[in-house]
């Protein structure tokens, strides 16, 4: 993340002094007077930007200037002004001649890095944090994002190892890492690295973990079992060997073997969350083609906090939706609408899979429970409308779809539903006429659709 500016003003006070060689050919009292002059438009400048008059607070630095044409502090305010106005150019330069003037300010060179990174110029970016970098390390963090974000993936896995070794990982690091090895010409080197890591350190689980995945990305799936029990062998009592041998018990189809390890991965409060994640959605999609294995499913989603558990259930309730497992798929959004009961996509969702499953009642009870939370919300009136219909309540059907017309915006293939269920509430309430005219509207808006 990229580091805020700020400036203590004490640190500069002393700056503001005015060099006695400045006036050595001058009379005292002409030196009093420009000392004088020179402070009085600096605190007029601070002023002036304190009250955001930065046009202003830019005219006082510029008597300032004349006054004292080398104070470095005079043009880093200038340059904070100007960024203010969004005037980059003249902020840069500001920067970049107070730089110039004390290039020990690490300061300065945060200015001219504002701006850069305010203008998305990473590139220039890259040369002013080379230097802050001088003299402050920690913009070696940067560096790492700003070669991401210029795509100089060499460079950031470089950076991203020296950072690792000599002050640890980070969950970011880690990600920009992950998003390098996705390009396979660079898990060739990764791998090697790793595997003399391991050499030198064989107790340091986390150099497996990362050789077991890339093995895994890269199919090298015999590879990865090897490793996993290499781990074991050397940490009997690795809960990272775990997570290999899951893997390697999944892709061979042993679904009872990987649900042992699955469990005591999900058990581990060593092992990340985000692995723990993975590890789930690798599980739904084997159990997707598996379904004895729905009971150790649950189970699993119950190993994580409240809060990873509503997505988890949302998110595992649209994966069997899209396989049109409607059972499933309710089980699940079932558990995250009463959760979240707020959020509008998941509901319609579940009201659409108690339609595919024919369970009209209970569509009917939860789309009215659904209005009362939204009442300007089409989707649950034309649900409602939908349930009373195919249980016969046609006049409650009718009533519901009236009023949920009254908040159709824009969307066609909606008001074509609603008209089809309208012609069918009346057609149950004996309206022949008015049946014909919903039915005929419904139509027109198809044919006007293509």
């Amino acid at each position: 993340m990229k580091i805020k500016s700020y400036l203590l003003p004490l640190l500069f006070f002393g700056m503001l002094c005015v060099p006695a060689k400045t006036f050595a050919q001058a009379e005292p009292d002409d030196i009093a007077l420009a000392e004088d002059g020179f402070q009085d438009s600096f605190y007029e400048s601070l002023k002036q930007k304190g009250i955001e008059n930065y046009d202003k607070a830019i005219a006082a630095l510029e008597k300032c200037l004349k006054l004292q044409p080398q104070n470095a502090v005079v043009y880093y305010e200038l340059g904070k002004n100007y960024l203010s106005l969004k005037d980059y150019k003249k902020a840069y330069e500001s920067f970049s001649q107070a730089s110039l003037i004390d290039p020990k300010n690490k300061w300065f060179y945060v200015g001219m890095y504002d701006v850069c990174y305010q203008t998305k110029d990473y590139t220039q970016a890259i040369v002013v944090v080379n230097k802050l970098i001088g003299l402050d390390i920690k913009y070696k963090e940067d560096l790492t994002s700003l070669y991401m974000y210029t795509d100089q993936y060499d460079k950031a896995l470089a950076l991203i190892k020296d950072l690792d070794d000599t002050v640890g990982e980070t969950p970011q690091r880690n990600a920009y890492k992950q998003q390098i090895l996705k390009d396979s010409k660079y898990r060739i080197g990764e791998k090697d690295q790793l595997l003399e890591a391991i050499k030198k350190n064989p107790k340091d689980e986390s150099k497996y973990i990362a050789l077991i995945y890339l093995y895994s990305e890269s199919n090298q799936e015999e590879k990865a079992y090897e490793i996993a029990k290499k781990l074991e062998k050397e940490i009997p009592d690795s809960e990272f060997a775990q997570v290999g041998l899951f893997k390697f018990h999944l892709n061979n189809n042993d679904g009872d073997k990987a649900v042992t390890a699955m469990n005591k991965v999900l058990e581990s409060k060593k092992i990340d969350t985000e692995v723990k994640r993975k590890i789930l959605k690798e599980f739904l999609v084997f159990v997707k083609n598996n379904p004895q294995f729905n009971t150790d499913l649950d189970k699993a989603v119950g190993y994580f906090s409240s809060e990873d558990q509503a997505l988890l259930t949302k998110e595992v309730g649209k994966v069997f939706y899209a396989r049109k497992n409607w059972e499933r798929a309710i089980h699940y959004l079932e558990i995250y609408s009463k959760n979240n009961p707020q959020e509008v996509e998941s509901n319609i969702f579940l009201l659409q899979a108690y339609t595919e499953n024919k369970q009209f009642d209970v569509l009917a009870k939860k789309a009215s429970d659904l209005i009362d939370f939204f009442p300007m919300q089409p989707d649950f009136y034309y649900y409602s409308g939908l349930a009373n219909n195919q249980i016969k309540n046609y006049k409650k059907a009718k009533d519901f779809l009236e009023m949920g017309m009254d908040y159709l915006v824009d969307n066609r293939d909606l008001e074509i539903n609603f008209n089809i269920q309208l012609g069918e509430a009346f057609n149950g309430l004996g309206d022949a006429k008015k049946k014909e005219f919903y039915f005929q509207k419904a139509d027109q808006l198809l044919k006007q659709k293509k």
